[in-house]
């Protein structure tokens, strides 16, 4: 039975074919940031602080007046149709069953109104802008109409990353698979069983209706993130126009970006780097914490993402001035090894840790939480933001 997220992960691995699980754990180039991003992860050091009442911990959290079980939300994940059918709607109900938020991708294989229609909980809709801007003001129309209460804008796509693995494996659309994939692919029967009585996943969401066919070469786009490159700050108004829910920007490192983003009206950020999947070069997210943190001054909400493995990175991501962690590759994981329970089961885990540490620390509330517990971490994550 697993215990943590690796169990979980090495589930995954068995189960799935190798440019499945290739396409959900890789990076870029030659995956540096990947590493890295766990590397100043373990260099963070949790100081307790002793003979603290904690014999009741409340891990809850809130955020644009919704309350969260704990400071964990599910970050929005492509093609998880292919880790197992119905992923995202899987996802979505482990989510709700667990009181956490749930991000659907552009890139989702679920169309926003049947993830409306069968499931509760709070939903966050995730935004890839492509050179076809009517694309995206369809799906955000579409989301509000279904239910989704906020809106993540995802800014660090202007191109797909190198991901070396997907290119190995001969992973793009069309599919067309090698020789060794499919002798792979005939040793994951329960894997093949479930894409046979499923069908391959598409990106549904690109389409108004369900009847809307878009074209293989839209598809291909998305999968390679080949999105518009115009994008910028001044578009910020644009989608403030079309949606009046609140406005989160995922995917910025610099502290320059944080002050942008507070001037540009939005409601909150993501620290990101994509898992690692687009700039090799870039910063681990949680070495960049500390300077988005402060230049943000506390305007706005800064939540943060990649790397995240554990409850005590939650906690270490808390101290250091986050107000949640959004999970990524540990969610696939468990759905790739038992689907919605798989699910339930990571973030029921997470949860549980998060609740060891706050109390093996002192903290009884998450507010509780601060410097205090960081006496020891890396001086080398103190840096002076712009003003």
């Amino acid at each position: 039975m697993p215990v943590n997220v690796e169990d979980h992960r090495l589930r995954a691995k068995r189960r799935l074919p190798r440019f499945v699980f290739d396409y959900v754990e890789g990076g870029a180039d030659d995956e540096s940031c990947l590493r890295r991003n766990r590397a100043d992860m373990e260099r963070v050091t949790l100081t307790p602080t002793c003979l603290r009442d904690v014999s009741a911990v409340d891990s809850s959290a809130g955020l644009f007046g919704r309350r969260w079980r704990a400071p964990i939300a599910i970050a929005p994940t492509g093609f998880n149709g292919l880790v197992r059918p119905d992923g995202d709607l899987l996802a979505a109900r482990a989510a709700a069953a667990v009181q956490v938020p749930f991000s659907l991708s552009t890139a989702s294989n679920t169309r926003m109104e049947r993830l409306g229609r069968e499931t509760d909980g709070e939903r966050w809709f995730q935004l890839y802008v492509m050179t076809d801007r009517s694309i995206a003001e369809q799906m955000i129309e579409r989301a509000r109409q279904a239910g989704f209460t906020t809106l993540i804008l995802t800014v660090d796509v202007p191109t797909g990353g190198n991901r070396e693995r997907d290119r190995r494996n001969g992973f793009r659309l069309p599919f067309r698979p090698s020789l060794a994939t499919i002798l792979d692919l005939c040793r994951r029967p329960a894997w093949l069983a479930g894409l046979a009585r499923s069908g391959p996943p598409r990106f549904v969401n690109l389409s108004p209706t369900e009847d809307h066919e878009q074209s293989a070469e839209l598809q291909a786009a998305l999968l390679s993130r080949a999105l518009d490159r115009r994008l910028s700050w001044d578009d910020v108004a644009w989608l403030r126009a079309r949606w009046d829910g609140p406005i989160i920007i995922k995917g910025l490192l610099h502290p320059e970006d944080a002050v942008r983003a507070v001037h540009a009206g939005v409601n909150g950020i993501i620290v990101s780097n994509h898992g690692g999947r687009q700039l090799d070069a870039a910063p681990s997210t949680i070495s960049a914490l500390p300077a988005m943190v402060a230049a943000i001054a506390g305007r706005l909400p800064v939540l943060v993402d990649s790397g995240f493995r554990r409850g005590s990175d939650v906690v270490k991501a808390v101290a250091l001035g986050a107000c949640g962690v959004l999970l990524g590759r540990p969610v696939l994981y468990g759905l790739a090894a038992g689907g919605e329970a798989g699910v339930r089961a990571v973030l029921e885990t997470i949860i549980a840790e998060i609740e060891t540490t706050m109390t093996l620390i002192g903290a009884a509330s998450i507010a509780e939480i601060g410097p205090q517990h960081l006496l020891s971490h890396p001086s080398v994550f103190h840096r002076t933001p712009p003003s």
